[in-house]
């Protein structure tokens, strides 16, 4: 079974900073492509980020220059770093895999999704 947990949100002030981290199991981590969405109240999910396997990144045009997204394959996290957050920020951020191979050579169909993060930026 594939588990994402999200974790680091939290309500700030416009202009703060978050660290949103993802922890992954019950797959193989180092094979997948791994994104951040996110969902504003009213409003369809997005894409954020997205990181591959071996580190080439995409962010959506809106969080050029403020989002960082990383990963490490050893301890099978993906993290979006927020600075200069702004209040049209404020949205639960999922963590999203497609789907995946788990240990035993079977495949888990995805997308598979997180539980979410709120983060609320006052402004």
């Amino acid at each position: 079974e594939v588990r994402l947990v999200e974790s680091g949100g939290g309500l700030v002030q416009a202009g703060g900073s978050l660290r949103l981290s993802c922890a992954a199991s019950g797959f193989i981590y180092g094979d997948n492509i791994m994104g951040w969405f996110r969902q504003a109240p009213g409003k369809e999910r997005e894409g954020v980020a997205c990181i591959s396997p071996d580190g080439m990144i995409a962010y959506t045009e809106s969080v050029k220059g403020r989002f960082t997204i990383s990963r490490s394959n050893g301890q099978n996290t993906v993290s979006l770093q927020i600075k200069d957050l702004k209040p049209e920020d404020t949205a639960v951020y999922y963590c999203k895999s497609d789907g995946a191979w788990d240990y035993g050579g079977g495949y888990l169909p995805g997308p598979h999704w997180g539980q979410g993060t709120l983060v609320a930026v006052s402004s």
